[in-house]
């Protein structure tokens, strides 16, 4: 069972008006995070084609590259945009639905993504709920990833775009530290910023074992933050961009670093190949 079967009307508002398409495609760092998450779950992925449930999976970012890449893709999303979207995208099917009780029968996914989902749930029983409905649906061996926003994000980020100097964003940050609690005031809507010690544990608790950690963007995603913020460039394809991207893969085998990210990712299932 969980303790708020309804998405929050915030979130749900929030993507409606944002452009989710275009986040992970207009920034150095919205790219940088789309194309290490493909990195990683290439790294991980069965072959194609396979059967992908997307839950959470917006408008189908990641869906297309996969079903571009022969995989048989379903989206699950709360936003009625989204899925209208998602559908559009040749290969894809998506549909109306929470992560919370997803309607696939058991046993029946090859892999399960939840790239969005958990950062939405504030209580710890719908994290895990949607964990444990991503176990129920795959397939046994199948693999799961799920992704977190890192609980130090805010405070990098408002480094990056020197917000932290203000009285209020500091309680703000302070908070969010000590909670992991955000109530959508600047910028973004109603999350929950994880470690990657919870994101694990978790993760564990909900039956899925063994999971690899990885921190998406790396160390040096806040200096392209900084450097786009202030010289108002776009940093894709420069070599500022490539020594992040570069930092981030080396960073990938040391757990102290993965917690620098802006986003944490949780892999459990087959061994990269």
């Amino acid at each position: 069972m969980t303790s708020n079967p309804a998405v929050h009307p915030e979130i749900i508002d929030f993507y409606t008006r944002s452009d989710e398409a275009a986040r992970l495609q207009t920034t150095a760092t919205g790219t940088l995070e789309f194309a290490r998450t493909r990195e990683l779950l290439r790294r991980h992925l069965p072959p194609a084609p396979a059967r992908v449930l997307d839950v959470g999976g917006g408008p189908g970012t990641h869906a297309r590259w996969l079903a571009n890449d022969g995989y048989m893709v379903h989206v699950v999303d709360p936003v009625p945009k989204h899925v209208a979207q998602a559908a559009a995208i040749d290969g894809v099917t998506a549909e109306l639905g929470d992560a919370r009780r997803l309607t696939a029968a058991d046993r029946t996914y090859d892999v399960v993504l939840l790239l969005g989902p958990l950062y939405h749930l504030h209580d710890k029983i719908d994290r895990i709920s949607a964990l444990t409905e991503a176990a129920r649906v795959a397939r046994p061996g199948g693999l799961i990833a799920a992704a977190a926003i890192s609980r130090y994000s805010p405070l990098l980020d408002y480094i990056a775009t020197t917000g932290i100097t203000e009285a209020a964003i500091q309680d703000g940050v302070r908070d969010t530290l000590a909670q992991g609690r955000y109530a959508g005031q600047r910028g973004f809507t109603v999350a929950y910023f994880q470690t990657s010690a919870e994101l694990r544990a978790e993760v564990t608790e909900a039956g899925l074992t063994d999971p690899s950690l990885y921190g998406i963007e790396g160390p040096g995603w806040v200096a392209v933050k900084a450097i786009e913020k202030y010289t108002s460039a776009n940093l894709m394809g420069t070599d500022m961009y490539e020594a992040a991207l570069s930092a981030a893969r080396i960073a990938d085998p040391h757990a102290a670093l993965t917690d620098a990210s802006a986003h944490i990712l949780a892999i459990t299932g087959p061994c990269p190949v």
